[in-house]
């Protein structure tokens, strides 16, 4: 339940690519109580640190706090908002969205009349605000304001749930549940928990944040695709599998090491789990890997249905299982 519970908290707060603040301000108090040391750094990221009892080895832990939305690149003489993406939005599944800019400002995101579902492109699109004219309009939004399409997430059958964003929120709440339960555990090494920014747009915070930390272990967590679904590529993972211990994506080749790790401590703790292979995509696991002089990188994903829509699920017991296998390969490694 408590991760349920997070989890709505978190996707009640809209914080797209750059405009991370809403949602900082909501993991820092969260993190606060388990942490030694919070800090933001220059480019936005949140770093929460607890330390070691000695010079042990370091583990980074991370999941992007951003989400993809909507910049507003002009308004039109009747009040219309015109919009360009921010991250891999699909203008198909964004039609006829509620959405809400970052100054609470609600409208409705629309195709221009007659546009066929093949032609949907970001130039066909409009946010209505309800303004008569360009006047009022600007009186509440102008050029750079931000839109999210509006986030909430809601229970399914059984631990499964609904809603945006779940990507990364998800990962946000399964970040938090890990430094709960590392919080009275006694560790040689540093542990730093790394809430990343600007991640839909090319994985940019995780780079200087890895950088700076320059861990010996990382892992990501993410969502990722699953293969469970009519008329879906083939793909090994799926909703209520367990947690998903990636080897690949087209971003990222993680380590070796880490992947037989945490195969062997799924295996050794009854902890369900599968193997991921994503032919497309990307998270922070690729940014961490290259910054400085390289660290060992893995990462820990959650399976999710209809990923950047309004739509997107996943299953709590997946999540848990992340948690849970985290935990342990922490222990281990540090």
């Amino acid at each position: 339940m408590k991760l349920y519970t997070t989890l709505q908290a978190l996707c009640a707060t809209p914080s797209v690519s750059g405009r991370e603040e809403a949602i900082r301000e909501v993991l820092r108090e969260r993190i606060v109580p388990f942490a030694d040391e919070v800090r933001v750094d220059p480019l936005g990221n949140l770093i929460a640190t607890k330390k070691g009892s000695s010079a042990g080895k370091s583990v980074l832990l991370c999941a992007h706090m951003d989400e993809i939305g909507f910049l507003v690149t002009f308004v039109e003489e009747n009040g219309w908002l015109r919009v360009a993406p921010v991250g891999g939005i699909s203008f198909a599944a964004s039609a006829f969205s509620s959405v809400v800019s970052e100054n609470g400002v609600r409208g409705s995101l629309v195709p221009e009349e007659k546009v066929k579902p093949a032609d949907y492109t970001a130039d066909r699109f409009y946010i209505d605000i309800g303004a008569k004219n360009c006047k009022e309009a600007q009186k509440q939004v102008s050029i750079g304001t931000f839109f999210v399409a509006e986030g909430g997430v809601r229970r399914l059958k059984g631990k499964r749930v609904m809603g945006r964003p779940l990507d990364d929120r998800i990962g946000c709440a399964v970040l938090l549940a890990v430094a709960e339960q590392l919080a009275e555990v006694l560790l040689e090494g540093d542990v730093y928990y790394v809430f990343s920014v600007q991640e839909e747009v090319g994985c940019r915070g995780a780079l200087p944040a890895a950088f700076g930390l320059a861990p010996e272990y990382a892992l990501c967590f993410d969502v990722t695709a699953t293969g469970d679904v009519p008329g879906t590529a083939p793909m090994a993972c799926s909703l209520g599998g367990g947690a998903a211990i990636k080897i690949k994506d087209r971003s990222v080749i993680c380590c070796e090491e880490v992947v037989k790790r945490l195969c062997s401590l799924a295996e050794e703790n009854k902890i369900p789990c599968q193997r991921e292979i994503l032919t497309y995509g990307g998270t922070d696991t690729s940014s961490m890997q290259l910054a400085g002089g390289g660290c060992r990188a893995g990462a820990l994903s959650i399976p999710c249905r209809y990923i950047h829509t309004s739509v997107e699920q996943c299953d709590l017991a997946d999540a848990e299982a992340c948690v849970t296998l985290a935990v342990a390969f922490v222990k281990d490694a540090v």
